[in-house]
């Protein structure tokens, strides 16, 4: 049996985008501290000459590979995202540090919600359980 063909690479290549811009839309945000929209992004692009219409994000998003992406959209992308291009423009892109920063940031905060709900939850609950939770959340969450 061969490897996979240029339709599995394509479909994966698609998916792997889809999953890279999922996770800026999700790190990276707006000066004001709310999630980019689609028309911010457009609007972007468009100040840039780069046409993005709805049709061809939500192919982006959903991972389509039956439509091939242009290189300029997905530079604009990456321009817009600050991020080097090549992290959009190939399939292992390195994640960018400053993304990974956020990331882990991300995962850091989430860990503190989660130990003080049960911190909260599990007030009659001893010290040295206390701590063992948190140890277990704390392995747990590790990227």
């Amino acid at each position: 049996m061969t490897g996979e063909s240029a339709a599995q690479r394509n479909l994966k290549d698609a998916q792997i985008l889809a999953r890279k811009i999922d996770l800026l839309l999700d790190v990276v945000v707006a000066a004001e501290g709310r999630p980019y929209e689609f028309q911010d992004i457009q609007s972007a692009l468009a100040d840039k000459g780069v046409k993005l219409s709805r049709t061809r994000w939500h192919h982006i998003k959903a991972g389509d590979a039956t439509v091939r992406q242009p290189s300029e959209v997905l530079a604009a992308l990456a321009e817009f995202f600050d991020v080097n291009p090549d992290y959009l423009l190939e399939s292992d892109g390195k994640v960018p540090e400053r993304i990974q920063h956020e990331l882990e940031l991300l995962a850091a905060m989430r860990r503190a919600k989660v130990k003080e709900f049960a911190t909260r939850t599990l007030a009659e609950v001893d010290n040295e359980t206390l701590d063992a939770i948190a140890a277990l959340l704390d392995d747990s969450t590790k990227y």
